[in-house]
């Protein structure tokens, strides 16, 4: 694959994913000027095998499409590629069970890797999801403070369920009750937290809480 096309490639994959060039830069170990210099200056002239690796499976492409040579790529042989484990981004801003976390400044800290074939089983599509960690006690004992909650940000109807919302500028995970017209009800698992109650205007879903994570 020609460089150019690999360039294009990657700024392809990075608007699909709706992630930026620096967060994926960092996401490498590199400084945030890395990838963006590769794309617009080409330098480097192209990708460091691990680079390019790490890229592939957090995309869930082949390498081929990231520059590595097909005779490199199972023996020359044109097969279709089915990667077995897909890189979820961990974004740095917390889902607060409590008072509110900024959205402010969200950005990429890494990645959690899922077998592909369970995100396929459990209906979920890795380029809609994202990792983040809960702060704060509202939603105890289901999720506590530090836990990793994976977020389905497919658009669809409202389901039952824990979600992850904006509200004022800041993220909170909940249960909704949106039974009332024109009212959301945020509720919290920890009986020592009130409902509240928001304009839906006031309220933006961000997504759904299919997963979680944390220490025993």
């Amino acid at each position: 694959m020609e460089n150019t096309d690999v360039r294009q490639k990657l700024l392809e994959l990075a608007g699909d994913r709706r992630v930026s060039l620096a967060a994926l830069s960092r996401m490498i170990g590199k400084n945030a000027s890395y990838l963006q210099q590769f794309v617009r200056k080409g330098s480097p002239r192209k990708l460091e095998e691990e680079d390019r690796g790490m890229l592939a499976r957090f995309f869930g492409v082949d390498e081929v499409e990231l520059g590595r040579s097909k005779e490199n790529s199972f023996g020359g042989a044109d097969v279709s590629f089915t990667p077995e484990w897909l890189d979820v981004p961990r974004v740095t801003v917390g889902a607060s069970a409590g008072s509110g976390a900024s959205s402010e400044g969200e950005d990429v800290c890494g990645t959690i890797r899922f077998a592909a074939r369970w995100l396929r089983s459990m209906g979920l599509q890795a380029e809609m999801l994202s990792a983040i960690a809960v702060k704060g006690d509202s939603m105890e004992p289901t999720l506590r403070d530090g836990d990793e909650i994976l977020v389905d940000r497919t658009p669809g109807p409202l389901r039952d369920g824990i979600h992850v919302v904006r509200l004022e500028d800041n993220l909170l995970v909940k249960r909704i009750d949106a039974g009332r017209p024109g009212l959301v009800v945020l509720l919290s698992d920890n009986s020592a937290y009130r409902p509240v109650e928001c304009r839906a205007e006031d309220v933006q879903v961000i997504g759904r809480v299919v997963w979680k994570g944390g220490r025993i």
